[in-house]
């Protein structure tokens, strides 16, 4: 029998903020507390790696041909993670030091999409410290859109982990049934939600998620200050200008499979939050309702997920 205790740690840090080298050693510094408090799963929030786009909203994003926008943008995208060049690898030797799992939310560069254009991506990285998946949000919102592209299904899987199943998405798209359902019909049963930062995303759906999946959900949030703004990024007056003085409060929290709070939301407080999860509780729940097993019905409804990796071209050998 596996163990049916996991203990998790939500990191609920910010970044600083648009510099990959700089929240790279941040992250690596919170893997190492993590692993002095025996967390064998560590989750970062939606983004942090190098940081969410919040200039965008702030600095009139949408108007064509600006070259305010495209300065920042630039420079996200030299701070954005190129997996295939090695930006991950300290972080995977960390993991196989720890034996700790790992969700981290970052803006990722890919090779196999040109190399140009940005992704919102989750990777998930094994005790082994061997990135299992990488998903790209397949839908981003709103604004992102003007600086992130959608992603593929390619990432829709999930992973053993002790007596667990593990599965995660990217903040908005944990609305979405179907991608939802995706994960739920491979077994899933610990449920990961990253968010850039805020309660007000986190209140309501990490318990619903858990009600309807009969798992456990876990939410982590960054923060993210107005003092939080380094001075190195480009038009920064511009992006002060308009900023609140908090655009991430956190709101990192954990629901258990009867929907009920394990960990309410945390709010403007910055560091690892500890909770073990108990396995035999998303058996107990599962009991009566369990939504891909006897309480479906894949004769009347069933759904169909592509999963191949999307490319622009295909070269023939």
């Amino acid at each position: 029998m596996k163990d049916p205790l996991l203990t998790v740690a939500l990191a609920q840090i910010s970044p600083v903020w648009l510099n990959k080298t700089g929240t790279l050693q941040k992250i690596e510094e919170t893997i190492h507390e993590a692993a002095s408090k025996k967390a064998e799963l560590i989750v970062f929030g939606e983004s942090l790696l190098p940081g969410y786009p919040f200039w965008v909203e702030l600095t009139n994003g949408a108007k064509f041909n600006s070259t305010v926008q495209k300065e920042i943008h630039a420079h996200y995208a030299q701070n954005a993670v190129s997996i295939e060049n090695g930006d991950l690898d300290t972080i995977c030797k960390l993991a196989a030091t720890y034996k700790m799992a790992m969700y981290i939310g970052i803006i990722e560069r890919p090779i196999d999409r040109g190399g140009h254009s940005l992704y919102a991506s989750l990777v998930y990285i094994d005790p082994l410290g061997e990135i299992k998946s990488v998903h790209r949000k397949l839908q981003p919102t709103y604004e992102e859109r003007l600086t992130w592209s959608p992603g593929d299904g390619n990432g829709l899987k999930v992973h053993p982990l002790k007596a667990f199943t593990a599965g995660g998405l990217n903040c908005w798209e944990n609305w979405m049934p179907l991608p939802r359902a995706a994960l739920y019909g491979q077994g899933e049963n610990l449920h990961i939600s990253v968010w850039p930062g805020s309660d007000y995303n986190t209140k309501d759906i990490t318990r619903f998620i858990a009600r309807e999946s009969r798992s456990y959900v876990i939410s982590v949030s960054s923060l993210m200050r107005k003092s939080d703004f380094p001075e190195t990024t480009p038009h920064l007056n511009e992006i002060l200008k308009n900023a609140p003085d908090v655009l991430g409060n956190g709101g990192s929290c954990v629901a258990g499979p009867d929907g009920e709070w394990v960990l309410e939301p945390v709010l403007h407080t910055e560091g690892l939050l500890i909770e073990t999860l108990d396995f035999n509780r998303v058996l107990q729940e599962r009991q009566n309702f369990d939504p891909v097993g006897h309480y479906s019905r894949p004769d009347v409804t069933q759904l169909h997920v592509n999963r191949e990796r999307q490319s622009t071209v295909r070269f023939d050998k």
